[in-house]
């Protein structure tokens, strides 16, 4: 059942219930939207974009914050027959501009925001654009774009039938990036329906749950875990803010059940019980039964220390890609808390490989590529065939990630493939040194990557951010580090915040870029 069939079904089944709660506490609004709503307006969407001229496999660009509408103007696209195509609300203009040209957009969705972005390449934009279309008070429009609510509010709320099939393209979705520039990423409808079964099998959602999502929604992550929710029509609340107060607050008002995490939010949770900021008795939590982390490596330590302040959380870890259709490829299984520190075994109808550069499998403890195929892998990059050729061999996606399995089958992620230091011949992998720092009390967030050293050729740097109220120096760094083999320890050590995009991963680049001005 394609995911807009999916939504028609909440509808006749769940009609008055809600579907979408949003919550902004800095400005103390609340909405709601029912099934019925819901399903509506994304009827209304998509034959106002019909109407437009808006045909199958035209580009409908969506370039906007967290709020109600976000996904009614999504499934409103799909169910046109459009790509939807969902961009990075950080992304520079210039990088807003590549991407629709990439994609030769023919209608840009945006909320107030993105103003001052988009007028400073809108002559660029022109030349694909007809038709703008504005998400926020009228006050603010510009004058070349229409009112959301005059638009797309005010056409029939009968489904226009497009006719789609499973293979067909179904969203544009562009790479977050953080190591090298966006690559388009075309997923199809059955890749959307896939991600719905992965979630639901791997979290075991009902129709009484109740999801937070608090990352990005155009990325593919946050999403595909709302999926579980919603391929069972339950409800879900999106969250604007990140503070440990607000996310808990949530949780206890809206009595949800399931809380999808980045590990710089779980940490802030912990931080905030441990200064005493907040009182778990103020709020009322035994409805919480799963907290789950993806999108970036997770620290042991981090589980451990959260297991003891939640020692009833069912804790699940997700990897997965855009290329694989977000998240659950590979996943820890709530039952194995004991593996806490693995990524997991495949996922739901994944398989896996370790290779080498040859592409030989490797056995159990030797550190390659890591390999996934299934039904969520990607169709293409998009007008990329070179690069797609080199993902995608004989149905395999080529992750770019350095894993191991263990001897029970579940597999440990050591780096990034681009990420890994060379230093004297020998190769580090960052994030082991990152796990490593991280068990140290007082430390709150750390990044690390190799910088250019005349006699080794590269050598460890380590950006750290320390708790609040916290000191710390460089020696007790050295100190603490003496545990690691010589070669492993930080030679570079410098205390800052560490860059990290929407979905909690460690911007290396930006690292780079940074660090590369001191040297």
């Amino acid at each position: 059942m394609l995911i807009t069939e999916i939504l028609e079904k909440n509808s006749a089944d769940y009609g008055k219930e809600i579907a979408l709660i949003e919550r902004e506490p800095a400005k103390n609004i609340r909405r709601e939207i029912t099934w019925n709503e819901f399903n509506s307006q994304a009827n209304s969407i998509a034959n106002s974009l019909i109407a437009m001229g808006i045909k199958k496999q035209d580009k409908v660009i969506q370039l906007m914050m967290n709020c109600i509408e976000w996904l009614p103007v999504y499934f409103g696209i799909l169910r046109s027959g459009a790509w939807a195509v969902p961009l990075n609300f950080r992304l520079s203009a210039d990088d807003i501009m590549v991407c629709a040209e990439t994609a030769q957009a023919k209608v840009f969705i945006f909320g107030e925001e993105f103003i001052g972005r988009i007028n400073s390449i809108k002559a660029c934009l022109d030349k694909t654009v007809a038709t703008y279309i504005f998400v926020g008070k009228d006050d603010k429009r510009p004058d070349y774009a229409r009112q959301y609510k005059d638009v797309f509010l005010s056409g029939s709320i009968i489904n226009a039938k497009v006719e789609i099939k499973p293979s067909d393209g179904a969203a544009l979705y562009f790479t977050s990036g953080t190591t090298g520039r966006p690559k388009p990423v075309l997923l199809t409808h059955g890749n959307l329906e896939f991600a719905c079964l992965v979630e639901r099998d791997h979290h075991k959602q009902t129709h009484k749950d109740n999801f937070l999502c608090i990352p990005p929604l155009y990325h593919t992550g946050a999403k595909m875990h709302w999926f579980g929710n919603f391929i069972v029509g339950a409800k879900s609340v999106i969250l604007k803010g990140v503070s440990p107060k607000w996310i808990l607050e949530t949780i206890s008002e809206e009595k949800a059940t399931i809380v999808w995490l980045l590990v710089p939010w779980a940490h802030d949770i912990l931080v905030a019980i441990e200064n005493k900021d907040i009182n778990l008795s103020d709020y009322k939590l035994d409805q919480w039964r799963l907290m789950h982390i993806g999108a970036q490596p997770v620290p042991p330590s981090l589980i451990k220390k959260w297991k003891k302040v939640f020692p009833d959380h069912d804790y699940d870890t997700n990897y997965g890609l855009t290329e694989s259709t977000g998240p659950g490829c590979v996943h820890l299984g709530m039952q194995n808390l004991h593996k806490v520190g693995a990524i997991g075994l495949p996922g739901f109808e994944w398989k896996c490989m370790i290779v080498d550069s040859n592409m030989k499998a490797l056995p159990e403890e030797e550190s390659g590529e890591l390999l996934v195929k299934g039904p969520g892998v990607m169709k293409e990059y998009y007008k990329n065939p070179e690069a797609t050729a080199e993902t995608l061999i004989d149905g395999w996606l080529f992750t770019g990630d350095i894993a191991r399995m263990d001897d029970d089958g579940f597999i440990w992620l050591v780096d990034r493939k681009k990420d890994v230091i060379i230093s004297g011949g020998e190769n580090i992998f960052p994030v082991e040194i990152e796990n490593f720092l991280m068990n140290n009390d007082k430390i709150h967030d750390v990044g690390v990557i190799g910088v250019p050293d005349d006699r080794l050729g590269e050598v460890v740097a380590a950006v750290i951010k320390v708790k609040p109220a916290i000191s710390m120096s460089k020696e007790d760094v050295l100190k603490f580090c003496e545990e690691l083999p010589r070669y492993k320890r930080p030679r570079k050590i410098f205390f800052d915040d560490v860059p990290r995009s929407p979905t909690g991963k460690i911007e290396k680049p930006k690292m780079r870029k940074k660090l590369g001005c001191i040297f």
